[in-house]
């Protein structure tokens, strides 16, 4: 069976609106599957550089997912393997939920396989 690795992946500024109202983070963490295609999350690893707990959302068509709390100057690491599939056109995203006004930086690194 052929595969494809995909990344959604990088180090990104923020400003927290609220723990209670998620935003996107940032235009290129978008994924679609394609038509007629298969993809499986495989793991998420995230760090966040301030002193205080926020949290990466990982929004399927609109609707929350999974949630990826990260604690203050600290990173996480989740597997996802065999969790689930996502059939094709379904859209992915990563929002961001932060205290209200809370500036700093996400790395982000979500991993996923087209199969």
């Amino acid at each position: 069976m052929h595969s494809t690795p995909r990344f959604m992946q990088g180090i990104y500024s923020f400003e927290g609106k609220g723990m209670d109202k998620t935003v996107p983070l940032h235009p290129d963490l978008t994924y679609s599957v394609p038509v007629g295609g298969i993809t499986q999350p495989l793991y998420f690893r995230g760090g966040n550089s301030t002193d205080e707990l926020v949290a990466l959302v990982l929004m399927r068509d609109g609707m929350p997912m999974r949630y990826f709390p990260i604690g203050a100057k600290a990173d996480t690491h989740v597997p996802l393997r065999v969790v689930e599939d996502l059939e094709d056109g379904t859209k992915v995203e990563l929002y961001l939920a932060a205290p209200d006004g809370l500036t700093g930086t996400v790395v982000v690194d979500l991993g996923l396989v087209e199969v």
